[in-house]
């Protein structure tokens, strides 16, 4: 499969995570194991360089999804720490934190 494939299916699948968990108190954990698995399995198979190339973007979405599950599940969940394993800048500070990033 082509970069462009995978990152498409990386960034739609991070982005569907990130409005599914926005602000929802409610989250079951079991619900969204295999989808959180799957987000940082294909961040991971893509090349450095290509990850490079959206990273502050990637930061964005993820940590606004990590916020938000932090605030459902709390800072030390096995959900919460997989997700930060893909984020390498500082996390927004909100799950509304919605600065475009340059």
């Amino acid at each position: 499969m082509s970069d462009v494939r995978e990152i498409y299916r990386f960034a739609a699948r991070a982005g569907a995570l990130e409005g599914y968990v926005y602000h929802k108190q409610d989250i079951e954990p079991e619900h969204i194991t295999q989808w959180v698995g799957h987000v940082v399995e294909e961040y991971n198979s893509l090349p450095v360089a290509v990850r490079n190339e959206f990273q502050d973007l990637c930061d964005a979405t993820v940590g606004r999804a990590i916020q938000s599950l932090i605030s459902a599940l709390g800072e030390d969940h096995t959900l919460v720490g997989q997700l930060r394993t893909i984020v390498v800048g500082t996390l927004p500070t909100s799950p509304d934190d919605f600065l475009r990033a340059t």
